[in-house]
Order: C-alpha cells, then structure tokens, then sequence
C-alpha cells in the first residue's frame, strides 16, 4: 500500500509526487465503526434511543454502501464517501451522547420502580466510555488535514494536529504520515487525561472536539466511579 507522505509546517507536502498513488486503508476505521455498532447494541433498553433497533439499522444502512466501496481512501474517491462517513460518524456520536445523558439520570435520578442493577450500569458506562474514544478517533481521522483522502496531496488543508513526528522528523521513518492508530491514541489520552498529551490540536474545530470528548468522558468517568462505590459497599 502507498503511504501518505508528512507535511512541513506550512502544510505543502514538499516530497510529493505528482505520478505517485496515493491511498489509505481505511480497515481499521471500519472495524472502529463496526465497534462502535456492536457496542450500542450491548447496551440496555434503558440507556439508549427507542425503539432499540431504530439506530443500529440506520447505522447499518449507512455502513454497508461503505463496505462495498473501494477499500483504500485516495483522492479520486467517490465524491459520496467522505460525506457519508461524516453522516455515520455524527449519528453514531448523538446516539452516544444521548447515552450519557441517559446513563447520568439513572445515576442521579433512578427510577423506583425500576431494579437497579449497578453491575449492568457500571459495564454500561465503560461501554459509553469506549466509545466516547473511538468515535472521536474517527472525528480526528476524518478531519485533520481534509480527511485521509486528501492528506499528503496538493490539496490537504492546513495541519489541524502537530504531531511529535512532524515537529522533529529525524525521529521519524522519510514520508511519516499519521495513521488511524495515531488518532485513536490521540482520542484516548485526551479522554483520559481531559487535555492533549503528545498531539497539540493547532485549529479551532479540533480544539472544539477535544473539549467536548473530554466534558463527555468527564461525565461518564464520574457515574462509573459512582458505581464502582456502590459495587464495593
């Protein structure tokens, strides 16, 4: 597969080649999705959108157009993809929002006449929580720079991260580029930490995104703790 080339820090690609190829796999963020699918489907009744099957199945059709698309992002991709993992990505990351808020009333505000089960709650949170960090993995994969079709092209944007490797590349292989992992791991330390660790967020928007992934885990760490006790005592 032809790796994505790094950017200096004025965003043009300074090694690029015109008569090179350039794609991405973009396997691991569809096993991300799937992940995420999975996950909202293990949660209970009680902490998700009714009817239960309503956002799986929306979620579904979404995903299967991107199944049978070409399996490497590159820059003469089709013109809907980029838009439909967009929409998927957005739906994917309301329904979970929506599970937090759900998650935090049946913490604060149970229902009498409904059991409390604090075991089936606690797991539930950590569900929420992982998904809280692969959902904004996928925001950061499929913004920095214009997307993963666009990075390392004469067309990429403005570096939205500052990655180490971007900053001293002689600590990093000729033609670096971020992969979907580098995100991911992006997404669970600011998740866990509530700050960026080793990328800097450089634009407005990924600022924008950080903070409310971190109020979203803040939130959900609180009520899992919350459990937690409860479990122990």
């Amino acid at each position: 597969m032809a790796e994505e080339h790094g950017s200096d820090s004025d965003g043009v690609n300074p090694s690029f080649d015109p008569d090179a190829e350039y794609r991405v796999d973009r396997l691991p963020a569809s096993i991300a999705l799937i992940a995420c699918i999975v996950a909202f489907i293990l949660l209970p009744n009680s902490l998700v959108i009714k009817p239960k099957w309503l956002m799986p199945v929306l979620m579904a059709v979404a995903l299967i157009p991107l199944a049978i698309a070409p399996r490497y992002r590159r820059a003469n991709e089709y013109r809907w993809v980029r838009p439909l993992t967009i929409g998927l990505i957005a739906l994917i990351n309301v329904a979970n929002v929506i599970s937090v808020a759900l998650l935090i009333h049946r913490q604060f505000w149970p229902n009498s006449s409904q059991q409390q089960d604090v075991h089936a709650l606690f797991w539930s949170g950590i569900l929420i929580w992982i998904t809280n960090v692969i959902v904004f993995a996928l925001w950061y994969w499929e913004i920095d720079r214009g997307g993963p079709a666009r990075r390392g092209t004469p067309e990429q944007r403005l570096p939205d991260f500052q990655f180490p490797q971007m900053e001293n590349p002689k600590f990093a292989p000729k033609g670096w580029h971020p992969s979907f992992y580098d995100y991911a791991y992006v997404s669970f330390t600011n998740a866990a930490a509530f700050s960026p660790t080793d990328a800097m967020p450089l634009t407005r928007l990924v600022k924008g995104l950080m903070t409310f992934q971190s109020g979203v885990a803040m939130l959900t760490l609180i009520v899992i703790v919350g459990r937690a006790i409860n479990i122990l005592q």
